[in-house]
């Protein structure tokens, strides 16, 4: 450590504060809070995460340390985001979030008009929001324009202007989607029961306004008032219709907010959800550039202190899938368990999944490769593997109770089938239905050839079969001094186990990961060209017999014949009566004339 930043760090105050990095050009690169200066300061010069990665390349680059003292770790949160986004430090976690998001305004005026803006201006109006989406602002506007019939004019509608009659009702008065209040048509205390009912239904507060309009229908149909009873009862089929939509857990959750965090090499995603009355009035989703290495801990917190101050957002009770290092008054983190909170914050990590794959599929159209890559190293990954498994080559044998005995090898290059490095072998050695030793056979010829002219090796061997199958290519492996240099597993068809050599509990892999489809599709790949080449040769085999050579005698003709007499001359000596029980009259005829003239 430099004897500058020795000197300050060691007369730094055990108080809450932000601390602020300098390089040599006297340029901030880091910005940060602490709840103690003096023990988080000096856990960048004195703890593990100095010695490696970007911490390392941090602390290497200051030249300087200024701080500045707050009242209480929540002070220096705020101070914390400020700052960051004034200055935009090298090394801080950037919020990857240039939207300008939109509100609904109720207008500070007499007639108060409601309407979608991206601009707040303290005006004294009500703003509800900011929404992550247009498509919510326009939904809930929607909802408004049929409940209620509000002005949309831009008239200043002062009660001395309406006396001396200055206006004139327009087209929306006669289409009936406003009451005429320029006109004196519609009172301004009724006007004002609507906007208290519109203001309840932002707030989520949707059983409020039922419960009211509830009771006003009764009092309409009580008084005979039938027609304004139907108007306030469509009006509630209208709420009601919207609530099924949007309530999602128990009503009783109230004024809750859900964050859920994944965090990924390089990147971090935070979902947001905001619930009143069991019904998701906001949700949203960030992603924050890592620049150091940051934990989820730490991440969510930033995100958190990020999303609360932009939405406005205050709830006692917080749902999240991992505790931030972050301290708020009166906020009290929770991981829940199970009910209902334990289904929003399933939903919030739900949403957050189908951002990060849009997210991925929109850069992997744009660069293949990048896909490529992210297959392949979550197969080193699940698979345990030092090497990414660029090269997989996979074995099956294929034959009919001992007959024609034939191996297939399949070959996947960057998680794409390599046809033209697939293989077929005629087993030499073994006599039966070995599979066993079939397996020793192929294994044995296939990387003793390739030791021999120095070949590509692969990163990955698949055995298509269990324990057996696998011992055997390991045997083989063995005897060339290849094993240990690459990495060969079994996969059982039954239940897609993986098997690994002398680990006798198999590996079970997520049933809709990539990398068992990935297995899986080298597997078939292996099956459908072994199955092909033993169907040639089987096919040959019978053809090329003395059978063959009769007129109007094919492969399944031959084929039938040899599995019930089981040889040629067995053929020869059947009467013409046992050949028709094997192929029929017309066939069995010609058969029984060619050995018979």
């Amino acid at each position: 450590m430099k004897e500058t930043i020795k000197q300050i760090v060691s007369t730094l105050p055990d108080t809450p504060g932000v601390y602020q990095y300098f390089d040599k050009h006297d340029k901030i690169i880091y910005i940060g809070k602490a709840k103690s200066l003096k023990k988080r300061v000096s856990s960048y010069f004195t703890g593990e995460q100095s010695n490696y990665g970007k911490t390392a390349m941090l602390v290497k680059n200051i030249a300087d340390i200024r701080f500045i003292v707050v009242e209480t770790e929540h002070d220096a949160l705020l101070l914390e985001n400020s700052l960051i986004k004034k200055h935009q430090p090298r090394y801080n976690v950037m919020l990857k979030d240039d939207k300008t998001y939109p509100w609904i305004c109720i207008k500070k005026e007499r007639f108060p008009r409601v309407f979608s803006t991206r601009r707040f201006i303290r005006d004294g109006s009500t703003y509800f929001g900011p929404y992550a989406s247009g498509r919510m602002v326009n939904t809930l506007l929607e909802l408004v324009g049929q409940l209620y019939k509000l002005r949309n004019c831009n008239l200043v509608l002062s009660e001395e202007n309406i006396e001396k009659k200055k206006f004139r009702v327009c087209l929306e008065y006669h289409v009936g989607n406003c009451k005429g209040p320029c006109e004196g048509f519609q009172s301004e205390e009724d006007y004002n029961d609507s906007i208290r009912q519109i203001k309840e239904i932002l707030k989520g507060n949707i059983n409020t306004v039922i419960a009211f309009l509830t009771s006003l229908m009764k009092e309409h149909a009580t008084a005979l008032r039938y027609e304004e009873a139907q108007q306030v009862k469509e009006k509630l089929q209208v709420l009601e219709n919207y609530k099924s939509k949007s309530v999602v857990v128990n009503a009783s959750i109230h004024n809750v907010e859900v964050f859920s965090i994944v965090d990924k090499p390089g990147m971090a995603y935070v979902n947001f959800l905001k619930v009143m009355n069991g019904a998701i009035v906001q949700v949203h989703t960030v992603e924050l550039k890592k620049k150091l290495d940051e934990s989820p801990e730490e991440l969510l917190a930033i995100a958190i202190n990020e999303i609360r101050t932009r939405f406005n957002s205050n709830a006692a009770e917080v749902l999240v899938n991992v505790i931030p290092e972050l301290t708020l008054p009166g906020v009290n983190f929770i991981i829940p368990k199970i009910g209902d909170k334990k289904h929003l914050l399933n939903l919030s990590e739900k949403n957050l999944m189908y951002y990060i794959r849009e997210q991925e599929s929109r850069i992997e159209k744009l660069d293949p490769t990048i896909k490529t890559t992210r297959i392949l190293t979550q197969m080193k990954t699940d698979l345990r593997m030092i090497d990414l498994p660029v090269r997989i080559e996979c074995f099956d044998n294929s034959n009919i109770q001992g007959a024609f005995p034939v191996s297939a090898m399949s070959v996947f290059i960057d998680a794409r089938p390599a046809k033209s490095e697939y293989r077929h072998y005629n087993v030499k050695t073994v006599e039966g239905p070995d599979d066993f030793a079939t397996m020793r056979e192929v294994i044995s010829r296939r990387y003793g050839r390739l030791k021999e002219e120095g070949g590509e090796m692969p990163q990955l061997i698949v055995i298509d079969g269990g324990k057996g199958q696998l011992s055997a290519a390991v045997t083989a492996l063995k005897e060339l001094d290849l094993y240990g240099k690459v990495t060969v597993i079994g996969i059982a068809k039954k239940l897609e186990e993986i098997y690994y050599p002398n680990d006798s509990v198999p590996l079970y892999l997520d049933k809709k990961g990539e990398t068992l489809k990935v297995l899986q599709h080298i597997r078939d790949e292996v099956h459908r060209f072994g199955i092909t080449h033993h169907r040639k040769r089987r096919t040959k085999a019978l053809t090329g017999t003395e059978l063959g050579e009769i007129p109007g005698v094919g492969e399944a003709t031959t084929t039938a014949l040899l599995r019930k007499f089981k040889s040629v001359k067995k053929v020869k000596e059947a009467s013409a009566e046992e050949l028709e029980e094997a192929v029929g009259k017309d066939k069995a005829l010609r058969i029984y004339s060619f050995y018979h003239p």
